[in-house]
């Protein structure tokens, strides 16, 4: 059967996630669980027929953009696998530093950079994303997969698909990672460096990379195996600081010289006094994947993940006394206001971490009536320990006493019985989805005192908190043909959730908390329509209910009348309801998308304080509710103009308001934090020949608010949000059949810019790489 002119047109126009093999509605060949089959498309649907183990349902009823292992070679200065969505419609990742580990949060069409829980990362079908906590700490973990093993990343847009928890209103990312068919071995050496001026910085910060793989293919068996390392210094991210107002005017205090003048991000005059951390990182990565084919069809994967960290946080005053001295602690005085520096204003901090993840499944793929698969992983904090001074430097740097905070026992883990039914075989008008989740989630947290901060044992209690969520559900979703140019899927996903072993701790006294349940329907639907051979036009809903994580409901504290603060274990889930209308034109050299999105929420979780009763501290609570809409448009082509010519790029205009917020009456009809009103991408590259190519590429985000009450107008401050404009170079040289160069320059423009910390500036990078 021909294919489609509309499949063929994908598979040119996005080499990114369609390959040029059949269709859904192509007659198909019989294909082993071996082979890498990426994504097709047809009648606005995508489908997936791979044998590798992946969180996608065959059925992928939305919006779906991605990137391969070849492309992101071409046009990508890729030091960690988060950066393999860098130019992709509507993605942010807050990435800081090469090797950032917790703040490296995925923001989305309707999700700022504060809502780590709002979308999902998935590698090999392993669940990455940190689902004990929402926001800049609970980043996914990228650090489970680098950027050599990358064979592509599929990005879903929105809640559409039944086979996904509410988690991913905002976007699910599918990371599928190498399996040879024949023996390979790879080899890579990468360096970045950057010069960073900011206030009274004015130093270079570099990263180390070195990575090793090899695997191979040997009848029903096949193996892979990386290791890597990275060595990463990055630029300073939080700064000491005090504002003029909060001096008293006067002498007292030991004059310094220094310190820097400046706006903060609501525009008041403030003193900027010093770095309080620049992360120096090592971090060591293993990974060994396995997979055994019981029979051509029936495939056995396994995977053993194991990422170490050993991270020092450390200061730098900018403030002098009289003789020279830096300066750390104590009274000063600066332009004649006098102002107290405590013990941990230039704080240091020492990180020592292990995490182990395990992914097992077996899978059938026989493209007949029935397929199943079973899967299960887990994500073990093995070893998580950070250690912090109490006392001031410069004593400090050589101990003394200071808080230990732990969380070893915290992890998660998932199992997963899915099955795919297609009542009249392959070519059929119906296809059905159908299983069975359990996603199950423990923290554990204790901080205690210890008389040396370097590395002494704990001892009495400061705090703790500890708790655990669970959330079983089941889904179903039904693709129809229902004519030939009209395609449907329908989908129900019911679920329940329960949160239990809740405590929160003081320094002696343990509050439990109530188990609790919860359950929702959140029914999906979406249509497609065929217009032409060069145009499609779909539409989807979908329903999204985002539970609390463990930290919302229990991370907080005890006052000294043994009252909660800081938390709420009675928060309300999040529920969305999200729409998108869509049309996709082949332009005969590329494809061109547009798309509206609107989304309705109601108890969105966020901390703010609640004026409402007059309380003075921020807490995670809900909000009534926040109203988004936008529309978003995007290209991809090959061979654009001229031969050789790629070009990529997409623009997105969003308008996010809260629309009620009983807690926070100030804060309604203000922006949702960290929702742009517009963002664009634009990537060309040039390949002259197959040994060159020639990548530029630019990133604009515009004008955002940090605070609910968008009471920051200053985005160019510490802690404020930035718009920005960033130009990326690349330069990648084939030099024999194994070995490849490339050099790079990252925010080329050297632009400085916010999302509370400082990002990179003028960053240039170079690789050497073997492949045999």
């Amino acid at each position: 059967m021909r294919q489609h002119p509309l499949s063929v047109a994908l598979a040119i126009a996005f080499p990114l996630v369609y390959s040029p093999v059949a269709s859904a509605q192509s007659d198909p060949a019989p294909v082993a669980v071996a082979d890498n089959t990426a994504p097709t498309k047809s009648l606005g649907t995508v489908t997936v027929n791979s044998g590798q183990p992946t969180s996608l349902p065959t059925q992928i009823p939305t919006t779906i953009e991605g990137i391969t292992r070849e492309q992101l070679e071409r046009t990508v200065n890729a030091t960690d696998s988060e950066d393999a969505l860098k130019y992709l419609p509507s993605l942010l990742v807050r990435k800081r530093y090469i090797g950032d580990y917790n703040h490296a949060v995925l923001s989305t069409r309707a999700s700022g950079t504060g809502n780590s829980a709002r979308s999902m990362v998935y590698a090999d079908g392993i669940l990455l994303s940190n689902y004990l906590g929402n926001g800049a700490t609970f980043a996914p973990r990228w650090g489970l997969v680098t950027p050599e093993e990358i064979e592509r990343v599929d990005v879903l847009y929105g809640p559409f698909s039944a086979a996904y928890p509410g988690n991913s209103v905002g976007a699910v990312v599918d990371y599928v990672t190498r399996m040879p068919t024949q023996y390979e071995a790879h080899g890579k050496i990468s360096y970045a460096r950057q010069n960073f001026e900011l206030y009274n910085t004015n130093d270079s910060f570099s990263g180390k990379q070195v990575s090793a793989s090899a695997g191979n293919r040997s009848g029903d068996f096949a193996w892979f195996f990386n290791a890597s390392r990275t060595d990463s210094a990055g630029q300073p991210l939080v700064f000491t600081t005090r504002t003029l107002a909060s001096g008293a005017v006067g002498s007292a205090g030991t004059p310094v010289t220094g310190a820097v003048q400046d706006l903060n991000r609501n525009n008041q005059p403030w003193f900027i006094l010093g770095t309080t951390t620049a992360y120096d990182t090592v971090q060591d990565h293993y990974k060994v994947k396995l997979a055994y084919d019981f029979t051509p069809t029936v495939r056995a994967s396994y995977t053993l993940g194991y990422w170490e960290n050993t991270s020092k946080g450390r200061p730098d005053t900018y403030l002098r006394d009289g003789s020279g001295n830096p300066v750390f602690s104590g009274p000063i005085n600066v332009n004649g206001r006098s102002y107290t520096l405590t013990a941990t204003d230039f704080n240091q901090s020492n990180e020592e971490i292990a995490h182990v993840m395990h992914g097992l499944s077996v899978k059938s793929r026989t493209l007949g009536e029935w397929d199943w698969e079973i899967a299960a992983s887990q994500y073990d904090y093995r070893r998580d320990q950070l250690r912090a001074p109490t006392v001031p430097l410069p004593g400090a740097a050589s101990g003394g006493a200071g808080r230990l905070v732990d969380q070893n026992g915290t992890g998660w883990n998932t199992f997963a019985a899915k099955g795919i039914w297609r009542p009249d075989g392959l070519k059929g008008a119906h296809q059905v989805d159908f299983g069975y989740q359990r996603d199950a989630y423990r923290l554990r947290s204790m901080e205690n005192n210890t008389a040396d901060w370097i590395s002494g044992a704990p001892t009495t209690r400061r705090q703790g908190f500890r708790g655990n969520t669970e959330l079983n559900s089941l889904y179903a979703q039904d693709a129809w043909t229902f004519a030939p140019a009209w395609k449907t899927v329908l989908g129900l996903r019911a679920e329940r959730w329960e949160a239990s072993n809740g405590e929160t701790a003081n320094a002696t006294t343990t509050a439990p908390h109530a188990n609790r349940t919860e359950s929702a329907l959140s029914p999906k639907a979406a249509l497609a329509w065929q217009v032409s051979p060069d145009w499609v036009l779909k539409t989807s809903y979908g329903r999204a209910v985002r539970f609390p994580t463990v930290s919302e409901l229990y991370q907080g504290g005890i006052s000294a009348n043994g009252n909660l603060i800081n938390n709420d274990p009675n928060l309300k889930p999040e529920r969305s309801n999200t729409t998108e209308l869509s049309a996709e034109r082949d332009l005969g050299h590329g494809l061109w998308r547009i798309t509206a999105f609107f989304e309705r929420t109601r108890d969105a979780l966020y901390s703010q304080i609640n004026r409402r009763d007059n309380q003075t501290v921020s807490t995670v609570q809900n909000v009534d509710a926040i109203r988004t809409h936008g529309i978003e448009t995007a290209f991809q082509g090959n061979d654009v103009f001229w031969r050789g010519l790629d070009l990529g790029g997409s623009v997105t205009w969003t308008d996010s308001t809260i629309t009620a917020n009983a807690k926070n009456p100030v804060s309604v009809g203000k922006e949702q934090p960290r929702v742009p009103n517009w963002r664009a991408t634009a990537v060309a590259t040039w390949r002259p020949d197959a040994n060159w190519s020639y990548t530029l590429a630019a990133r604009y985000s515009g004008r955002q608010f940090s605070t609910l009450e968008n009471d920051d107008p200053n985005g160019f401050a510490y802690m404020g949000a930035s718009k920005y404009f960033t130009t990326d170079l690349r330069v990648r040289w084939q030099v024999t059949k194994q070995w490849s160069a490339a050099f790079g320059i990252d925010n080329l423009n050297n632009y400085t810019y916010w999302n509370f910390h400082p990002y990179p500036q003028r960053t240039y990078s170079a690789e050497l790489k073997f492949d045999l």
